[in-house]
């Protein structure tokens, strides 16, 4: 089973739309989903679960959308952080806060603050997140060292790096599912993606059961996975010649 679980929850309007509903509508039965997916990975053991809650780009939806999702986040954390508090889930929130408001980020601090210190499992929430901006200012970290004397270019490593992210405590995610029949990852964790496993689904997020997941964990099983590593046999198949 994989230890950390990345989902981009997609399809949410188009749930919405195809019952005649409005877009928000769509996005609070994603939140049911939400609920499912967290017992499943209760179930089959997954330590971490990275949602892609709310993009950097989501900012550019329509006025009444983007204040939809941030009523629906400030509802979720509302009345869902304390049940996750009560199974011992310790939340997270990567990505930049000073766009939200200051409600919103004092709910965010303290849903952090309550479940700290929580080990049975983690639920990490992307809000106004982006991969090319977490490799930024993972970057921009470095660089000011640099400046300051306090380290040299050359001793900038990947690991180095690695550690300036966003989630540098956390395992890397080994599966990134995503519902609603898009297969790109659309700049959600570009660096920590490197070696993770991708599942594409047409299901759109809102039926996203527990079954599915089940389906997707049970792929996710069936793969070899190398990171990079080839056979010794096949290393140089690609370079043979006669003599």
């Amino acid at each position: 089973m994989p230890r950390h679980v990345a989902i981009i929850m997609d399809g949410n309007n188009r749930w919405g739309k195809r019952r005649g509903m409005s877009g928000p509508k769509g996005h609070r039965a994603g939140v049911e989903a939400v609920r499912g997916v967290m017992r499943a990975c209760k179930h089959h053991g997954v330590e971490v679960l990275t949602l892609f809650a709310f993009s950097s780009e989501n900012w550019g939806r329509p006025l009444p959308e983007v204040r939809a999702l941030l009523a629906l986040l400030s509802r979720y954390l509302r009345n869902e952080v304390k049940e996750l508090h009560k199974d011992g889930i310790r939340v997270r929130f990567i990505g930049k806060r000073g766009r939200f408001s200051q409600r919103q980020q004092k709910l965010m601090q303290e849903s952090e603050d309550l479940t700290r210190n929580n080990t049975s499992a983690t639920i990490v929430i992307a809000v106004d997140y982006g991969g090319q901006w977490d490799i930024t200012q993972a970057a921009q970290a470095l660089a000011r060292q640099v400046q300051a004397g306090s380290l040299q270019p050359e001793d900038i490593t990947p690991e180095l790096m690695d550690h300036n992210m966003s989630i540098s405590e956390l395992p890397r995610p080994d599966l990134c599912i995503r519902t609603g029949g898009d297969f790109r990852i659309s700049n959600f964790m570009l660096w920590q993606f490197a070696y993770t496993e991708l599942y594409f689904t047409d299901i759109l997020w809102p039926d996203f059961t527990e079954f599915e997941f089940a389906c997707a964990l049970d792929e996710y099983s069936r793969r070899e996975r190398r990171f990079g590593i080839r056979e010794p046999d096949d290393l140089f198949a690609g370079l043979r010649y006669n003599a």
